[in-house]
């Protein structure tokens, strides 16, 4: 490692370094490219960085003056391409290294100004990188090394075009270190064609994925799943919290609900501007904003400081992005909890997914409102305000409230005060034992004997359930709780209706 690398590090409060970086470190893999399982959170950006240490500086200590960028790393969103470059720069501040960014939603005369200026390492966005490219205001003809952040959500977001395009541009001679959290026939396909004999690297840190961080599944029943992700975010109550959702109008639905009872909380969706979505992620670093719901694409690349919790409102489309989820947690040695909200009709996706994580989740149901309540007693027990001396100031205060309060009226008052603060808990249903067991409901048990009906007109006709459901309501006085199955033939309609409603 090089000593300018190494005194930064120390600055830096390092003491030991993680295994990712341990393993790209390694003196035998100095030359070659690498292909590794790196999850968020595992202090892979400081490891790439040292990484390419060797291929960047050769023989020096320091950077001569920057010219052509030497290095670049390419990363899949604005956040993550800025986040990247702020790690680089304390890394590379004592080597003396030219840092520049090329991303989308930034001034691209100013981006072009600072690659004209010179820059040894180059941090960018596919998309806009391949606009400098084209528009041939970047030259990467002397590239020695080329690192692709989070490859996989690149590859899935649809930028497979756009590598391919900037890795042709780039010097055959160069090293190309790709990270994934996983490694899916499309990465290892990427990999075959634009590296070298690419040494896999797998540290056992990544292949138990994610020890910090312990799953809860909840089975709730439907129309308890929004009361269910409140008293989740209730019993936990973490410093900041992460609430995915799989559609905007999602998004949009928990932001409103969870903004109506009383929760500091910001939305990050795909219809936002940068704009929005700085002030969205500021709001959660400096502490204006304690959750954030967000879907899957404009969570990417987002690193958020003390977040314990993380809720899937809705469950991920598979067990890849069950894991990027659930990734923003657990952290530099943190421990968290990522609570999947299970529907009945939704448990054997459920158990698919975790299987497919390879992970272990606990089955329970979501803390009732009196679990919440009992926990916030307990926080409240355990406040180490309660053991600190009282001040000269505060002194005088209290003696004014116990000369015209007993102590019992003082803490009614003061516990009154303390649980208006909170928003309140739900009460929440049971859930059937045989839905959660069961994602398909045994209809014959749950609905009774029925008896079939049928009505003239069919599909020739136009007949669909939806129309003919409210006939069937009006015309026999019955709710569609009443009504099972309907079945629409070529020229007939066919429903049954629960025994003892007609």
């Amino acid at each position: 490692m090089k000593q300018a690398l190494a005194d930064a590090l120390q600055k830096r409060g390092y003491e030991t370094l993680t295994p990712v970086q341990t393993a790209v470190t390694a003196s035998e893999l100095a030359d070659a490219d690498l292909l590794v399982s790196a999850q968020t959170g595992s202090g892979k950006t400081v490891g790439f960085g040292l990484a390419i240490g060797d291929s960047l500086l050769g023989e020096d200590e320091v950077f001569v003056r920057a010219a052509k960028p030497l290095a670049l790393v390419i990363a899949p969103t604005r956040e993550l391409a800025l986040q990247v470059k702020r790690e680089l720069q304390w890394l590379y501040a004592e080597a003396r290294a030219t840092m520049a960014s090329c991303v989308g939603g930034m001034d691209m005369r100013d981006e072009r100004r600072t690659l004209e200026r010179g820059a040894h390492i180059v941090v960018a966005t596919p998309g806009r990188l391949r606009d400098h490219i084209m528009r041939k205001s970047i030259d990467l003809s002397e590239l020695r090394a080329v690192i692709l952040d989070e490859a996989d959500e690149m590859l899935s977001m649809g930028f497979k075009d756009d590598l391919e395009f900037i890795l042709g541009h780039a010097p055959e001679t160069r090293r190309t270190l790709m990270f994934s959290a996983t490694v899916p026939k499309s990465i290892a396909t990427l990999a075959k064609s634009y590296q070298k004999n690419a040494v896999r690297v797998s540290t056992v840190a990544e292949k138990s994925q994610h020890t910090d961080i312990q799953y809860r599944a909840l089975s709730v029943s439907a129309r308890d799943m929004e009361n269910a992700i409140i008293n989740v975010l209730r019993f936990y109550e973490a410093p900041n919290a992460l609430v995915f959702a799989n559609t905007r109008v999602m998004v949009n639905r928990l932001t409103t609900r969870l903004s109506n009872r009383g929760f500091s909380v910001v939305s990050l969706s795909g219809e936002l501007s940068q704009a929005e979505r700085s002030h969205a992620l500021q709001a959660m670093r400096d502490g204006r904003a304690r959750i954030c719901v967000a879907t899957d694409v404009a969570a990417r690349g987002i690193d958020l400081p003390n977040l314990d919790l993380v809720v899937h409102a809705e469950l991920p489309t598979n067990y890849e992005i069950l894991m990027h989820r659930s990734g923003r947690t657990g952290r530099a040695g943190r421990k968290g909890i990522s609570a999947l909200i299970v529907p009945p009709s939704a448990r054997r996706k459920a158990e698919r997914i975790l299987q497919g994580a390879k992970v272990t989740a606990e089955w329970a149901v979501p803390p009732s409102a009196d679990e919440v309540t009992a926990k916030d007693r307990e926080r409240l027990l355990a406040d180490p305000a309660w053991h600190e001396e009282i001040n000269e100031k505060d002194q005088v205060a209290v003696d004014e409230l116990l000369s015209h309060f007993s102590p019992i009226q003082v803490a009614a008052a003061y516990l009154r005060i303390y649980t208006a603060k909170q928003s309140a808990p739900e009460e929440l249903s049971a859930v059937d034992s045989r839905d959660a067991k069961d994602a398909k409901p045994r209809r014959a048990a749950d609905f009774g004997p029925t008896i079939w009906f049928s009505v003239p007109g069919g599909r020739a006709s136009g007949t669909v359930p939806g129309r003919l459901l409210p006939m069937i309501c009006n015309a026999g006085g019955i709710t569609k709780h009443d009504i099972g199955a309907i079945k629409i033939h070529p020229d007939a309609s066919f429903f049954e209706i629960k025994l003892g409603q007609r």
